[in-house]
């Protein structure tokens, strides 16, 4: 298990053990209204911040961090600041992997350790297509539920923002069940839908195994 070191507050709460929160936002007015603070608290303390995120259109993203008080223009040259593509983290061959997205972000969270910063941020925006998908969305929340034991290794967050019109209720249950804590409506608050890894991978093996059989 992870040592924590100095506490750290998201949505103008103190998180404790746990770092692996989803948030639900309608878009990324909300999304920067909520988490600014969280993002700019990050460079204040002098730790990295990866955010990955649609390839098209980084530009609108960049003002954002800048209006809420970044210096983008500094912070990305020093690698402070880095802004990946989605398909740099969890693709291979077009199809969403999800051993690579785990590699992904053990490798982000060391490589900033390794370059001296004590914390990297990871901030994932979640792929629109993957909701048109079910086996991806499968493999998706398979990957939220798996990424809780990599997590329990370190001392970094990860926010996992999806964009509430993408999905219907059955898929954002799954999701809340795979994150201890939720941000909803802008707050951060413990999940009471949250079920331990194991318990979740074993369900979602069951429904496998029922729907070959019928």
């Amino acid at each position: 298990m992870a040592t924590y070191g100095d506490p750290l507050q998201c949505a103008g709460i103190s998180i404790g053990a746990h770092r692996h929160i989803c948030a639900f936002f309608n878009g990324l007015d909300e999304e920067h209204r909520v988490l600014g603070s969280f993002y700019k608290d990050g460079f204040d303390r002098g730790e990295k911040a990866t955010h990955i995120m649609p390839a098209e259109n980084p530009e609108e993203y960049l003002k954002r961090l800048a209006e809420a008080g970044i210096d983008v223009q500094r912070m990305m040259p020093t690698g402070q600041l880095e802004v990946l593509p989605w398909t740099d983290m969890y693709v291979r061959d077009h199809r969403f992997d999800q051993d690579a997205m785990l590699a992904s972000v053990e490798k982000l969270i060391q490589s900033g350790t390794g370059t001296g910063y004590a914390r990297t941020r990871l901030v994932g925006h979640h792929m629109d297509w993957l909701f048109f998908d079910q086996s991806a969305v499968e493999n998706l929340v398979e990957d939220e539920a798996r990424l809780n034991r990599l997590l329990s290794k370190y001392d970094d967050p990860v926010v996992c923002n999806y964009d509430s019109s993408k999905f219907g209720a059955s898929v954002a249950l799954d999701i809340l069940r795979t994150h201890p804590l939720v941000i909803i409506g802008g707050l951060l608050r413990e999940n009471p839908f949250f079920v331990p890894p194991e318990q979740f991978l074993d369900e979602m093996r069951e429904r496998r195994s029922l729907r070959t059989a019928s």
